[in-house]
């Protein structure tokens, strides 16, 4: 399988795009001509760059408005046609896009277009090149693939072919599996790109929201899989124009971008084994089977406080690790580990954002497989050294700078309590939490659709629809993303001024800003852990005063939710209850609920609620209410 990306798809000038894209493990380029002309370099010099990073020049565009053109406006189109082949030549690639004409004074005609590309084609020809032809979504006359290729059949020359569109086929609502019918070595060029489903202007659509495969709502699983059944076997290149990714880190970009083409063509093998993907096999994705453990990194001198809250939330001390400074607590099926070394990963972190979830370690069906199927898809690996009889658990760098440990129970994996820790005790816990329910994340808006892509990717997963959270410093984007046991939130500050912005810039590359932990009885719970002396986060009347306009709750159940502090949803699935900690001065909280019949929503509604009260909460004495 042969990968490529447009240029255009990442920001930076064009040495750093290439470095990006060379790192990122791409083959090759598309190269876009404004790159080429904001570059202080000759075509010759240009080409050589590209060669010197490894990389090849896949396709030269665009070549705009050309078919069905009167005089003089034809004769001018071949002439800017021959200038674009001496650059090619100068530049080292041999076929060009050419894009259907929105020129205002092209008359369309299938016969007429055929005619233009026959023509094309042997000038191409001639000079040891070809063109290929797309129709753009906003096309004038031609914006189905459908029409580009009668065009293409029309024409009949062998240096004049097909490119296609995954974003111009699946945007119109097309059905890919017409591509089928179109022999694969016509087809010159294949671009994907995915994108959410919004009812915009198609143009302005592509232009600004367009995604890797797999961060949208597109089908183009099913788009490479007709494809991929006419027995094409050229290059698979993305073709970005995306707002977020001009403003990002070229390199994170770039490898977000390969990674969407492996796990593509991973999904079109396993849904039609069948198909010639060029693909070398991997293990499929697996679903989470439990949250085995989340590790706290802190210093000798945080750590009253972190066990002080622990304890609170009804958590025991239930064991230390043979060798490190780690101390596991209890309740329940949750495993939270303390660790204080003064060496190593976790001591690092804690030297540079204080106390920290560093890692979170994930039970699977098979460890060493998920394992495999995350470095094939461009995860970074996590090695540390162990003592003498310990386990040696695979991880892999995660969300900001943590990381994720895989774990199973059919190998030796499956005893790391009793392996790597002295008898730890079973404990119920005094708080009747039963597991972790979800993980927040936190981090930077423009790295959301990252992140999402990294779960999907490598686990079985599904991600929810995006939702706004409306904090007074500006709206945070939230996402969920589930795989069996694990459900993470994933929640994107567009402005420091929030108080998730302030977590991301305060914590220096924490992620995890709060953990949800699950209870079967909210007000049991909830009474519990006053008694202990947890910081709960007082909600405000005014809440409760709407809660009960909007859903008519019982007095009784009104003033249980009143009393405890308790945030409440439902829907047509069921409903949820929200109990929440006050933050710690590094902005960490912990959050309990309670879901009842079939709700699996996250509380989104009562966001702001616990936005508002975290501010008041945190207000320093003295100062005036909001």
């Amino acid at each position: 399988m042969k990968t490529s990306i447009a240029t255009v798809s990442i920001s930076g000038n064009f040495r750093e795009k290439l470095a990006a894209i060379a790192e990122a493990g791409f083959d090759g380029i598309e190269i876009f001509e404004q790159d080429f002309i904001a570059w202080d370099g000759s075509p010759r010099q240009v080409g050589r760059m590209v060669r010197d990073h490894g990389l090849e020049i896949t396709l030269f565009q665009p070549f705009r408005d050309f078919e069905c053109l009167p005089e003089p406006h034809r004769a001018r189109a071949f002439s800017r046609a021959r200038r674009k082949f001496d650059l090619m030549a100068e530049l080292g690639t041999d076929l060009m896009l050419v894009c259907s004409s929105v020129h205002p004074e092209s008359t369309g005609g299938v016969d007429r277009a055929a005619a233009d590309f026959r023509e094309l084609g042997e000038i191409a020809a001639e000079r040891g090149l070809r063109v290929g032809f797309e129709a753009l979504a906003w096309g004038r006359h031609f914006n189905d693939h459908r029409d580009a290729w009668e065009v293409v059949r029309r024409a009949d020359h062998p240096n004049a072919g097909l490119i296609l569109d995954s974003f111009h086929t699946l945007g119109r609502g097309l059905d890919p599996e017409t591509i089928r019918r179109i022999p694969g070595d016509r087809i010159f060029f294949v671009q994907l790109a995915d994108a959410p489903l919004i009812g915009m202007d198609l143009l302005y659509w592509s232009r600004h929201f367009r995604n890797m495969p797999g961060e949208g709502d597109l089908d183009v699983v099913g788009f490479m899989r007709a494809v991929m059944a006419t027995g094409y076997a050229g290059p698979l290149s993305l073709e970005i124009f995306n707002d977020q990714f001009r403003g990002g880190l070229p390199r994170l970009v770039a490898a977000d971008g390969h990674r969407s083409l492996v796990d593509l063509m991973d999904r079109v093998r396993r849904a039609e084994p069948a198909l010639p993907v060029g693909l070398q096999a991997f293990p499929p994705p697996a679903a989470v089977d439990a949250v085995e453990f989340i590790e706290f990194s802190t210093g000798p001198d945080e750590v009253p406080e972190l066990e002080a809250l622990l304890a609170a939330t009804g958590f025991v001390k239930a064991g230390h690790h043979v060798s490190k400074a780690v101390t596991l607590w209890r309740q329940g099926r949750i495993n939270l580990l303390v660790n204080c070394e003064t060496s190593g990963f976790a001591h690092s972190a804690y030297v540079s954002r204080g106390t920290s979830v560093t890692e979170i370690g994930l039970t699977m069906p098979d460890a060493a497989a998920s394992f495999a199927r995350a470095v094939a898809l461009g995860a970074e690996v996590h090695e540390q050294t162990t003592g003498p009889g310990e386990l040696s658990i695979p991880a892999i760098a995660g969300v900001g700078t943590s990381m994720l440990r895989f774990l199973d129970r059919e190998t030796d994996l499956g005893s790391i309590w009793e392996v790597d820790f002295n008898h730890p005790t079973e404990t119920l816990g005094a708080a009747g939490l039963l597991r972790v329910d979800h993980i927040a994340q936190t981090m930077a808006h423009d790295e959301m659709l990252s992140w999402a892509l990294f779960y999907t990717s490598i686990f079985d997963a599904s991600r929810s629809a995006m939702v706004d959270v409306v904090d007074p410093g500006g709206l945070v984007r939230s996402q969920a993303v589930e795989s069996g046991a694990l459900r993470v939130t994933l929640n994107g500050a567009e402005t420091r001024r929030t108080l998730a912005g302030r977590f991301i810039s305060e914590s220096l590359g924490a992620s995890v800003q709060h953990i949800a932990f699950a209870t079967d009885d909210i007000f049991g719970t909830a009474a519990r852990l006053a008694a202990s002396g947890f910081p709960i986060l007082r909600i405000g009347a005014n809440y409760y005063d709407d809660l009960d306009a909007r859903f008519g709750l019982e007095p009784e159940l009104s003033q249980r939710l009143r009393d405890g502090s308790i945030l409440y949803d439902r829907d047509a699935e069921g409903e949820f209850f929200q109990l929440y900690s006050t933050s710690r001065a590094d902005g960490m909280f912990f959050e309990v609920v309670e879901r009842r019949g079939r709700y699996a929503g996250y509380g989104a509604p009562n966001a702001p609620f616990r936005i508002a009260a975290q501010r008041r909460a945190a207000r320093p004495a003295g100062l005036p209410r909001e």
